[in-house]
């Protein structure tokens, strides 16, 4: 079995070959905070440890890598915007596969919310592959908004063997304060915390 330290990265490339027009541009994010000598924001990125796909890969091919780069993790960020298609796209294959192949914890990021209080409210972003695995319970996963601490934290601290305890956690209202997320005076509803 492979060593199992990298996070992979899955997102819905919503059919473009513009990066800038896919949510790539947040994958992208992550790559640049990695990159930067003066930000905290240091992880194994899956998809750097096999050969490279390129737009000209064939679907097998691409499948191949997938697999390789999933049995090499240790869990998935899986980055959700208001253009993620229910289906349709790898990524249900993506989270299908890291779910019920590989039993990898999930790290569901939010990119239009400052703040995530209640992880049920938002699942109108979820691909259907998804939601039947949130709400069979089968997945396990914390979710978060698309910002650096959240990120950063559970990529540090959820694999196989301590994955989030359920399909539906998320950080307390404490932490979110702390991150800065909200000020003293907010409500903790992610209903009212849209970027």
């Amino acid at each position: 079995m492979a060593y199992r330290n990298g996070t992979y990265i899955a997102f819905d490339a919503l059919g473009e070959t513009n990066p800038s027009k896919s949510d790539f541009r947040y994958y992208s994010i992550i790559e640049s905070w990695a990159s930067n000598e003066r930000i905290d924001f240091t992880y194994v990125n899956s998809h750097v440890k096999t050969y490279a796909v390129r737009d000209t890969s064939s679907k097998e091919t691409l499948r191949i890598r997938i697999r390789e780069r999933l049995s090499d993790s240790k869990n998935v960020l899986v980055i959700l915007s208001n253009q993620t298609r229910k289906s349709g796209s790898m990524l249900s294959e993506e989270l299908e596969l890291a779910i019920d192949d590989y039993e990898l914890p999930l790290i569901v990021s939010y990119t239009n919310y400052q703040l995530v209080a209640d992880p049920s409210k938002l699942s109108r972003h979820w691909p259907n592959s998804l939601s039947k695995r949130i709400n069979s319970g089968l997945a396990k996963a914390i979710h978060v908004p698309f910002k650096k601490e959240a990120l950063l934290d559970a990529i540090q601290q959820f694999n196989p063997d301590k994955p989030p305890k359920g399909s539906l956690t998320y950080y307390s209202e404490q932490t979110q304060r702390r991150w800065g997320y909200l000020s003293p005076s907010s409500s903790f509803d992610n209903t009212q915390c849209r970027r």
